[in-house]
């Protein structure tokens, strides 16, 4: 119960602190730490930067990221190495990405990304997309593909149609992912056996994991999005499962496909212990929690049964008050987890402006939780990335700027650690 009032008092803290003193101020303590519990799971602070797949294509590239990421400051490294079926390493279970056209690129990315880390003594998480294993608007252009394969492990409607590569609504058209159904046990299986095989060959600080989540959301404004997935054999499990029918009981369907994600956690969480024991399992999660139960992700529920070590919440918001409101249900939890907020740089704010709300929602999520990431690394450096950020003389200087402003935080951070 002492426990429980602590973190009370200091949600509500975080929370009217925020509020009163929305204030970019660069060196300001608004709050303390004053846990036990969170400092026994906090045994390093965390200030991450997510690396997009986008980000690189040469060794040249990774080791300017990798340089990039330490001059300024941050610790952790999540490199994408997974998007959708296709990956940034040489592996048996599935081809190389799309990136780099399929075939290797004479060098694995993944392992000079975690020799150059770990030079600068940084951890390397490798970041991996879980249920999207393919994106539209186009097939994939090899045949070894997921989407060829296995074209049932993938969603679909009651109408026996397959989830599709391209959403068309009035006029507007937008390629997205077609996901894999982790209602099969087949599909866990194989998700297990893809992570496996990267956390025994790579020493990895973390297996960070995105979309863990059914991704469910309307594509295209307007779009209304299937009850997916319907195909025979999900509904057969379903109903083995539980006696029901969804059309019957829509919230025992949902319950139900809330826990096969549950379920595909668990397993990836045990393998990685048995396999790499002091590495991390961490995800990206929604950080409304209501919210993330509509695509049945539920991470309180990974924290209160052990089955995570770090949760990053996609914290983006521009308004600081509601990025320190959404730690509540996060900070209530029991669990050792740690909860990392993570933050997005504004680019629709006027540049100044939108990095001076980094630097205070940095502020609030280090001296709340003493961790925080960043999203992303190309907002801050210039890059290969065409897909998340422009690359012109404008984009650059925009950079300049918010490198100017956001950096001595983070290198002020990392130096009083």
């Amino acid at each position: 119960m002492t426990h429980n009032r602590s973190k009370q008092a200091r949600t509500f803290t975080i929370l009217f602190a925020a509020t009163a003193m929305f204030t970019a101020c660069s060196g300001c303590s608004m709050f303390k730490k004053d846990t036990a519990h969170q400092a026994a799971a906090q045994k390093t602070q965390v200030r991450a930067i997510w690396v997009t797949r986008y980000d690189y294509k040469t060794a040249d590239d990774v080791r300017r990221i990798i340089d990039d990421c330490a001059r300024g400051g941050f610790n952790t490294v999540l490199f994408q190495v997974r998007g959708n079926g296709t990956v940034s390493y040489p592996s048996k279970l599935e081809p190389w990405a799309e990136q780099f056209d399929y075939e290797s690129p004479g060098y694995d990315p993944l392992a000079l990304a975690i020799e150059e880390a770990h030079k600068r003594g940084m951890m390397l998480q490798a970041w991996v997309n879980v249920m999207p294993a393919w994106k539209g608007p186009n097939e994939p252009g090899i045949r070894n593909q997921l989407y060829y394969k296995h074209p049932e492990w993938f969603w679909y409607d009651r109408n026996g149609v397959r989830q599709p590569l391209n959403h068309t609504v009035g006029g507007k058209s937008r390629g997205w992912y077609v996901s894999l159904n982790p209602c099969l046990p087949e599909v866990r299986e194989y998700i297990v056996a893809v992570f496996h095989d990267l956390v025994a060959r790579y020493d990895i600080d973390g297996l960070h994991m995105d979309y863990i989540r059914f991704p469910n959301e309307p594509v295209v404004a307007g779009e209304k999005i299937p009850d997916y997935p319907r195909d025979a054999r999900t509904l057969e499990l379903f109903r083995r499962s539980t006696n029901q029918d969804p059309d019957q009981n829509p919230a025992a369907w949902n319950n139900w496909r809330t826990n096969q994600v549950n379920q595909l956690v668990a397993d990836v969480y045990k393998m990685l212990k048995d396999t790499r024991p002091n590495a991390l399992l961490t995800a990206a999660v929604g950080s409304v929690p209501t919210r993330g139960l509509t695509h049945f992700q539920d991470g309180l529920r990974w924290m209160e049964d052990g089955i995570i070590d770090q949760v990053y919440l996609m914290n983006y918001t521009d308004s600081v008050p509601k990025f320190a409101q959404r730690f509540g249900p996060w900070l209530m939890s029991e669990s050792e987890a740690a909860v990392v907020p993570g933050l997005g740089i504004r680019q629709k704010l006027e540049t100044k402006h939108g990095a001076e709300i980094a630097v205070a929602q940095i502020d609030v999520a280090h001296n709340s939780v003493q961790n925080f990431a960043v999203f992303a690394y190309s907002s801050l450096f210039d890059s290969k990335n065409k897909t998340f950020a422009r690359q012109n003389d404008a984009e650059h200087q925009k950079r300049v700027i918010r490198q100017d402003i956001i950096l001595p935080k983070i290198q002020s951070l990392a130096r009083q650690q």
